[in-house]
């Protein structure tokens, strides 16, 4: 079908506006089950917005389960019983901050059951996955796959299907709160030196085989990840705002 917008402009944010925009189409029926959205340079075009607008909007709308991309194909409007929970926060911070606290259940958890559960060939992968982190920082990279890698190899090593698949379904939401969690600590050294910890203190308890050191260890990272983007100033946030969602990047 052939669909048409109008420009956006005004105070609120550009994507939150392109979001309620597109939305607002699928809602009313407008764009049905099954419609292709126009493509990303035809929105761009048509709402006036740029590029890295457009994008947030859809990986917004992607992430409440309205759309889905189909590689080389374009995007499409999802049934309605398919669409789960609108997981998006009112800004930028809230957002971030509530993907912090739901990592410090499902990850402290994970952690307490890997203790317990992982192999030692689940052991050397999280192994990798941490010096993985480490050489993409080294690399100029942000590592924000590699830190999600680490946290996805713990649930993976607890053989307890339902986590990882949570945190699958998940995915897109926790990479965005990973990229704006690492780009406030990527911003001082002991920041940088604080995580690298933390993440070397969970991997140390479970390779102990304590679950309960493990948990705490997990919980007490995500507790300060959630203080450290907290202390983060207005300037932060205002650039943490146009960070780009790869809505093309696997979950």
């Amino acid at each position: 079908m052939k669909t048409m917008f109008s420009k956006v402009s005004g105070p609120v944010r550009l994507a939150d506006q392109v979001a309620a925009t597109l939305s607002e189409e699928i809602e009313s029926g407008r764009l049905a089950e099954g419609d292709r959205l126009p493509t990303e340079v035809e929105l761009v075009r048509q709402l006036g917005v740029s590029r890295t607008v457009v994008r947030e909007a859809l990986s917004r709308l992607r992430n409440a389960g309205l759309i889905e991309p189909r590689q080389g194909i374009g995007v499409f409007v999802l049934p309605r019983r398919a669409r789960p929970l609108d997981l998006e926060a009112a800004d930028t911070r809230a957002k971030v901050v509530q993907i912090a606290e739901l990592r410090r259940a499902i990850e402290g958890e994970a952690a307490h059951l890997a203790a317990t559960r992982a192999t030692a060939g689940d052991l050397a992968r999280m192994r990798e996955a941490l010096d993985a982190i480490d050489s993409a920082v080294a690399a100029g990279g942000d590592g924000v796959d590699e830190d999600l890698a680490f946290h996805r190899s713990i649930a993976e090593s607890t053989g307890n299907t339902v986590m990882v698949s949570t945190l699958r379904y998940l995915g897109e939401v926790l990479r965005s709160g990973i990229r704006v969690t690492r780009a406030n600590e990527a911003r001082r050294n002991d920041f940088i030196e604080a995580v690298r910890e933390e993440h070397h203190a969970i991997l140390a308890a479970i390779e102990a085989r304590d679950a309960e050191a493990a948990r705490r260890a997990a919980r007490r990272h995500m507790n300060h990840a959630a203080a450290r983007l907290q202390d983060a100033d207005d300037g932060f946030w205002t650039e943490a705002e146009d960070l780009e969602v790869d809505l093309d990047a696997a979950p």
